[in-house]
Order: C-alpha cells, then sequence, then structure tokens
C-alpha cells in the first residue's frame, strides 16, 4: 500500500472520486468504465473481504491508519487528503473518511447464483438506487440464497445502493438478468416458482403462501408506483399479496421485500 500526500482538488489522480452527485453520469460511466465507489471502511472492507479489487482509495488523514489495516495485503495507492479538498472533488462531505475506487467483479450467470439456492430474491424495474440497496439489506438479514436483478433495475454498485445497503450487496449472492425471458428459463429450468408480489383480485395472501411455500421460489418485487411489469407478471406461477389495513393498499418496495422474506423464510 502507497500513501500519497495530494493537497489540490485538480489532481487528474483524485478523477474517480470526482462530482459523485451527478447520479446520471456515475450511473452511466460506471459500468461502462468497470469500476464502482465504495464508501466508508466498513463497506470497503466487505468488499475486499468478497473478492473485490480495488484499484485506488482517497483517504482523510484520521482514518488513514484504519485503512492500512484493511488493505495490508493490496498493492494500492491510498490518496491522503485534507478534509476539504475530499468536499471539493466529491461535492459533499465525506463525513465516512474514505472512498475506494472498486473494479467491478465479473457477474456469474443466473444458473450459477441459484443452483443451491432455496429462497431469491428478484428485484424488476426498480429503478430507485435506496429502493435498491434496502432489499439488499433484507435480503442479507433475512434468509435469501440470492438476489437476481432485471435489465432495467438500477445498479446494485451504485455508491447509494452500497451505502444504503451497509455493504451487504457484497455478501448476497447476486447477478444480473440480462434478457427476462432467458432469466425466467433458468430458473423454472432449475425448478424454482416464481411468485409476484402484487394487488390482484386472485392474490393468495401472504400468509397462506408462506404456511405451503414451495421449497424453491423467487419473489419478484416491482417499482414504486408501477410495481411488477405486465411481462413479469405474466411469467409468474403465483401472484402473492401482503393483506393491509388502514386504507393503505401496499407497502414501499424494500419494506414489503422483508416482510416477504420474513414470512417465507419461516
Amino acid at each position: 500500500m502507497e500513501l500519497i500526500e495530494i493537497a489540490s482538488a485538480d489532481d487528474a489522480r483524485l478523477d474517480d472520486y470526482r462530482a459523485l452527485t451527478d447520479t446520471a453520469l456515475r450511473a452511466a460511466s460506471e459500468p461502462e468504465g468497470g469500476l464502482y465507489i465504495a464508501e466508508s471502511a466498513k463497506v470497503i472492507e466487505r468488499a475486499v473481504a468478497a473478492g473485490h479489487r480495488p484499484r485506488s482509495v482517497m483517504v482523510q488523514r484520521r482514518w488513514v491508519d484504519g485503512i492500512r489495516a484493511l488493505l495490508v495485503d493490496h498493492d494500492v495507492p491510498v490518496y491522503v487528503v485534507p478534509d476539504e479538498v475530499a468536499e471539493a472533488v466529491t461535492g459533499f462531505a465525506v463525513h465516512r473518511g474514505a472512498l475506494a475506487s472498486m473494479h467491478r467483479p465479473t457477474l456469474p450467470s443466473v444458473a450459477e447464483i441459484v443452483a443451491d439456492a432455496s429462497l431469491i430474491l428478484l428485484l424488476e424495474g426498480i429503478g430507485d438506487h435506496t429502493n435498491v440497496g434496502a432489499a439488499f439489506r433484507a435480503a442479507a438479514g433475512l434468509g435469501a440464497d440470492a438476489v437476481l436483478v432485471s435489465p432495467r433495475c438500477a445498479d446494485p454498485l451504485y455508491r447509494r445502493s452500497v451505502r444504503v445497503s451497509m455493504g451487504t450487496v457484497f455478501q448476497v449472492p447476486w447477478t444480473r438478468i440480462d434478457e427476462w425471458e432467458t432469466g425466467v428459463a433458468d430458473l423454472h429450468a432449475a425448478g424454482i416458482e416464481l411468485a409476484a408480489l402484487a394487488l390482484a383480485d386472485d392474490a393468495v395472501p401472504l400468509d397462506a403462501f408462506a404456511r405451503n411455500r414451495p421449497a424453491r421460489v423467487a419473489l419478484m418485487m416491482g417499482s414504486e408506483g408501477d410495481g411488477l411489469s405486465p411481462e413479469a407478471l405474466a411469467s409468474a406461477d403465483t401472484v402473492v399479496t401482503i393483506p393491509m389495513t388502514g386504507g393503505v393498499d401496499s407497502l414501499n418496495v424494500a419494506s414489503a421485500a422483508a416482510v416477504a422474506l420474513w414470512a417465507v423464510s419461516r
């Protein structure tokens, strides 16, 4: 690990960390560039433990010792910067002390991810990074064996997703479905039933479904507002709903994922 003092926010070596508040730019450039940003020592630790490879780290002076311990086995430049430089580069106050530019791992196939999985969370068309991160945290904490994300789903490795998940995006095996029909075919070929969480007159209440849940099941969750797409609903073996009271018809998608995972895992 090489410590490099940088005193100017204009230094080109900090370009990976620049203007992270521009969501559209980062969402477009990170996948193509093969990089993502891990924020905070805890998240960096979980990423490294999962076998992900850092390209560089930007850290404030008071956090250097903690980062040194995490990267003892990695030959990576660590850019040590004053607080004001970190804020000028990123566009926000970096309270968590460190950001790491990480190489994106090659994602496995759907068949590989679900080979030994009995409970899967499938996120379809969820565009909000916060909801994706929260759903991953629910998956990690409530017993999901794997997470699948649809072609139109937000990036689990986007900085906000990783932060909200508390680094659990590195804990739960996951991959992206490249084409919906192919992914569904892979799930059915593995003997996995698809349960769509949606509002429908003929939907099965969650508690009844949980009592007789399939041995292997993927719980499909859709976006806020629109819910699951017609394509996703058409591919479902069962439609399941969470009974609600108080004039409320549904939960936030991450909350719904947590409730559904808790019910079927028990």
